[in-house]
């Protein structure tokens, strides 16, 4: 990897760490973070896959009361590296099914492990929240300012660092780490990234799921195995959707006889009626 693409790569992470509390743009999210790693390393396809597949499992991470999600940003940071760092190129420009699995699956430990820096840095950022209020009675927007961005700048090199760290490791010994991998821990990782993404799935469902969805899950369930569908014939099925959907509002709007009211759930106001 050339000086220029480290350079990038570790700005993207420490972007990538600042986004993981702002989520203004998103940025630390897979897909995005794997596909903007993987441009600024030339490999752009198989981090695309890579932010893909792993933003299936990260739909689900979601902080829930004193719950902490794991670091979506540093699982993708550190697998797109991973997998530039421990693909071999020259020989082969395809990475397989089996590589990706692999490194999902040391992705998800690695957001997990990344709590405790989690845990550090709001640590950290009681001292600095401190700092903050002793600059605000002294009536100094400057000094408020600053200690803000040193917060946030704390966020950035949570995940920076580690990519540094990444980074400054040979890509030959990183392939030799996972080829150093016992098979059974390999088949481990691969039946374990399997169940997080149906259970990332059930998460997302479980806190989406009403009886106002549940014919659009149905559907969608009945649709997927489809191969012959194409981008273009699922956007006219999802228009002709919208326009069935807004169709129902409209009509239990009109049967209910109040407006704009209700509790947000047409069609399960339908099905009471019934």
């Amino acid at each position: 990897m050339s000086f220029i693409s480290i350079i990038f790569v570790l700005i993207i992470a420490f972007i990538a760490g600042m986004e993981s509390v702002l989520d203004s743009f998103e940025l630390h999210q897979p897909i995005v973070a794997c596909s903007l790693i993987g441009i600024a390393t030339g490999h752009i396809i198989p981090c695309v896959i890579l932010g893909g597949t792993l933003q299936m499992i990260a739909l689900g991470w979601a902080n829930v009361g004193a719950a902490m999600a794991p670091d979506a940003a540093l699982a993708s940071v550190a697998s797109a590296i991973i997998l530039v760092q421990s693909h071999d190129w020259a020989k082969n420009p395809n990475v397989s099914l089996s590589e990706i699995t692999t490194i999902i699956g040391m992705a998800v430990a690695l957001a997990t492990a990344g709590l405790a820096l989690t845990m550090i840095v709001r640590t950290l950022t009681v001292f600095i929240a401190h700092q903050a209020d002793a600059a605000a009675r002294h009536s100094s927007f400057f000094g408020v300012q600053l200690w803000h961005l040193v917060g946030l700048a704390l966020q950035g090199l949570r995940v920076a660092i580690p990519a540094g760290i990444l980074l400054s490791v040979a890509p030959s010994v990183v392939q030799k780490g996972l080829e150093a991998i016992p098979a059974w821990l390999t088949g481990g990782l691969s039946v374990s990234g399997g169940m997080i993404v149906a259970v990332g799935y059930a998460m997302v469902i479980n806190m989406m799921a009403t009886r106002e969805a549940w014919p659009f899950f149905i559907l969608g369930l009945a649709l997927a195995p489809i191969m012959q569908l194409t981008l273009l014939s699922l956007g006219l099925i999802g228009v002709a959707l919208t326009i069935i959907y807004m169709s129902v509002m409209l009509t239990a709007e009109k049967s209910s006889g109040s407006g704009g009211g209700g509790n947000g759930d047409q069609l399960g106001t339908i099905l009471d009626n019934y």
